[in-house]
């Protein structure tokens, strides 16, 4: 095995949705980045995830980064250019591809990959951005409160092992993996109400208590035609698993009946490909559709497609940031035999609404997620490590129960961005069915994305200082951008300004000049004013 090293001026571990956000604030500020990505698609989320865009409902006008907009209207162009629509579709400013009731901007996860390598490219040709694939950290090297170099292994493509060496280092991957091998103090699970304060905490902190995880995938559906897949090895255990959480699952998980998130009652979802028009928010098929076939010339695509991110799929036994890497690998290939067993029993035993059973013309679009089983290159992550930060986000600062009378979360001076979202907790591999409360359109604290010791590392993913609580309103995809964006700027800020992050938190002269910086760059930290908190809600329960 040989080893080779390099050094640049920032590494960016982690190539999704926030890893990408930095490297382009660190490249457009003239510095040189090495991101580093486990699978072979940058994007996370939006690609080898397969997961959509969860947005609020302000997205189209304010309430993101310039650079976020950018990528979304970079989406559109993508389909415009390359894609038979319709006229009608083509003259839309508000296309969405795939009229998937979650989000205003549903598309496939191949579209989003093409917009950030584009974003990307003139960057990696000035030699500013290197993009290392199929590379995942095992061992960092550390001093004090600095951390000296990460070591990266690929193990899919040269088999060679390799060091990075660089002044700033940001943890974009999706389970902060860097935390542990760093040194770097950090939380996982639930918090108590002790330590937090927050009325949904528990008495006592449950550390291995995290979200469930899922393993997406594609389908279409072609009408008379079979193709069913082979029967799963473990679809008896799947086809009669009842969730043992509280409160309690209305019965069998592959159901359509399922706990509405928001009122905690028994609620019957739908589901008949092509057939959802009237059916509104509970249509399974048009929930996370990335692709409406009318939208495009008449006879160019014989199906829509659908991305699978349903109750139905989410895996709740076991916790993946509590155990080591083949651990973790044994619960996901646990949780595609879970996503395989829900495609069976839709192909052959879910109830139609005429009366029949499954639906055999779906098919398993694995072109769609680039692979070879069908199922997304990677699980989607709710829940990472979490920094211990100088300051932490609590349920008080954002949840609405908690701000009676106030339109907006708490104020910070200190803000670097601004998102909104419910706090949306899926169901736990602790026992907990959906914790779901509104919040206040909220701002991103500077001083969550600074380690309480640590001085080089900063988050650049879910994996700022939130509780398990306001991680539920933290996690989705604009957010995610905006805080690897802001962790990308703040890197920048200090290699030419020669600080640590934590000078620009506690000087408020510096702070401000950062803050005037990240104006420049169209990142807004604040809200308007004039905030009409009915026309900013979700287009959908978005999961």
């Amino acid at each position: 095995m040989s080893a080779h090293s390099c050094k640049t001026d920032v590494l960016v571990v982690g190539g999704g949705v926030g890893g990408c956000a930095a490297a382009l604030a660190i490249a457009e500020s003239g510095f040189r980045v090495v991101m580093t990505e486990p699978t072979d698609w940058i994007g996370g989320q939006l690609t080898s995830q397969a997961v959509p865009p969860d947005e609020h409902g302000w997205i189209e006008r304010f309430g993101c980064t310039r650079g976020y907009w950018r990528f979304r209207e970079g989406v559109r162009a993508h389909y415009r250019s390359h894609y038979p629509l319709t006229d009608t579709a083509r003259l839309n400013p508000l296309l969405n591809p795939g009229n998937g009731w979650v989000s205003p901007l549903c598309h496939e996860p191949r579209a989003a990959l093409a917009v950030l390598e584009w974003l990307l490219a003139p960057h990696r040709s000035a030699g500013r951005v290197r993009v290392l694939l199929q590379h995942h950290p095992i061992a960092v090297e550390h001093a004090g409160n600095d951390v000296l170099k990460v070591v990266h292994f690929s193990s899919l493509e040269t088999g060679e092992e390799c060091s990075i060496e660089a002044p700033f280092i940001l943890d974009a991957s999706e389970l902060g993996e860097l935390l542990p091998l760093s040194g770097t103090e950090y939380v996982t699970g639930f918090e108590s109400q002790a330590d937090t304060g927050e009325p949904s905490a528990p008495t006592e902190a449950q550390p291995e208590n995290n979200q469930a995880f899922s393993v997406c995938f594609a389908l279409d559906h072609l009408e008379g035609e079979a193709h069913t897949i082979d029967r799963p090895a473990k679809y008896a255990f799947w086809r009669s698993f009842v969730p043992e959480i509280d409160p309690p699952w209305p019965g069998k998980l592959l159901d359509w009946t399922v706990t509405h998130a928001w009122t905690m009652q028994h609620a019957r979802l739908n589901f008949d490909p092509h057939r959802e028009a009237s059916q509104g928010l509970s249509g399974l098929w048009s929930y996370r559709r990335v692709l409406d076939r009318a939208n495009f010339e008449k006879g160019r695509f014989p199906s829509d497609v659908v991305i699978v991110n349903w109750p139905m799929n989410d895996y709740l036994l076991g916790d993946l940031l509590s155990v080591d890497r083949e651990k973790q690998n044994l619960l996901i290939n646990e949780a595609k035999e879970q996503s395989l067993s829900l495609l069976y029993w839709l192909q052959t035993e879910a109830p139609r609404p005429d009366g029949g059973e499954g639906w055999p013309g779906l098919r398993l679009r694995g072109d769609v997620v680039g692979t070879d089983d069908g199922l997304a290159k990677y699980p989607y992550i709710r829940e990472s490590r979490r920094i211990r930060a100088m300051f932490t986000v609590r349920e008080q600062h954002v949840a609405a129960a908690c701000r009676p009378g106030k339109l907006l979360a708490e104020q910070f001076e200190d803000s670097v961005g601004v998102g909104s979202y419910r706090i949306d907790l899926h169901p736990s591999c602790g026992g907990n069915n959906y914790i779901d409360v509104a919040s206040c359109p909220f701002q991103i604290p500077l001083g969550a994305l600074i380690p309480v010791r640590m001085e080089n590392l900063l988050p650049a993913c879910k994996n700022l200082g939130t509780t398990h609580i306001t991680n539920g309103c933290y996690r989705l995809h604009p957010v995610e951008w905006n805080i690897g964006e802001a962790a990308g700027a703040l890197s920048a800020f200090c290699l030419r300004r020669k600080l640590k992050p934590r000078q620009v938190h506690e000087r408020s002269i510096v702070r401000e000049e950062f803050q005037r910086f990240l104006d420049n760059r169209g990142v807004e930290r604040a809200w308007p004013d004039n905030l009409n908190i009915e026309e900013g809600n979700p287009h959908g329960h978005a999961r």
